[in-house]
């Protein structure tokens, strides 16, 4: 069985795969300071009764990434090992001021997108940044845009704001709030969702402009808190979840 770990700045998602099948997930947080054997401690208690023979890594934590090496070669030495980074053959042509700027969760879920939905494709990852990648009819990496994350934006009005909270993350009864909670429900959830939807279709007109004849594009949510906008935002078509880990299961087998 293939075990895929997708490092994200907030979030850790593990995930177990037979063949091309998901068997199981799980979401854990991200803390740059754990060590290679925390970090094996924790891991193997959640995959404990799979029996591991591939592994495949992405990671956009610079101090995490240097321990997953040390327990990669304390705990994996025997297990083929896939980490995209620079030199790893992922398929995916970066057409980009500067390849090396480009996270590796955004490469591998290019691959996925293009894999799964065909091109031109744009991938909308809500995690603690937006990122909107946008994916050639060709399965090439365009660029895209990043905006502040929902999370991370409450954080800071909360922070900066005398007389706003934090609240929970979910539907208002309506768009107009009738108090402070309902409120700041609706501009996160409805602002953001806005976001997104001004953000596509800006980048919509973008793609006719350059593949005139590429036909629809197909819009794809992923990231932990896309469950927030599904339903809300006018220009998501498909969710999937899984998408950073089924692009580091592609990679994998590349390589």
């Amino acid at each position: 069985m293939l075990l895929t770990i997708d490092v994200g700045n907030t979030n850790t998602v593990l995930g177990v795969f037979k063949g091309d099948e998901l068997v199981r997930s799980w979401r854990v947080k991200t803390d740059p300071r754990s060590t290679a054997d925390e970090l094996w401690l924790q891991y193997r208690s959640l995959v404990d009764g799979f029996e591991i023979t591939g592994l495949s890594v992405c990671s956009t934590v610079p101090a995490t990434l240097r321990e997953l090496r040390s327990m990669i070669d304390a705990y994996f030495s025997e297990t083929r090992v896939t980490i995209v980074e620079p030199g790893i053959k992922t398929g995916v042509p970066l057409l980009v001021d500067n390849p090396k700027e480009i996270g590796a969760d955004r490469i591998v879920n290019t691959l996925a997108a293009h894999t799964l939905f065909g091109g031109p494709a744009i991938v909308v990852d809500f995690g603690t940044s937006t990122n909107l990648d946008v994916v050639s009819p060709k399965g090439e990496f365009l660029g895209g845009a990043l905006a502040p994350g929902i999370e991370i934006s409450v954080d800071a009005l909360a922070a900066r704001a005398a007389q706003l909270r934090k609240v929970e993350l979910v539907k208002p009864r309506s768009v107009i709030g009738k108090n402070t909670v309902e409120a700041l429900q609706s501009g996160t959830i409805y602002g953001f969702a806005g976001q997104v939807d001004g953000l596509v279709n800006r980048i919509i007109d973008e793609l006719a402009d350059l593949y005139p004849d590429s036909g629809d594009v197909c819009v794809i949510a992923t990231g932990g808190l896309a469950p927030l906008v599904l339903g809300i935002s006018e220009m998501i078509e498909f969710h999937e979840p899984d998408l950073t880990l089924i692009g580091l299961r592609l990679v994998h087998e590349r390589n």
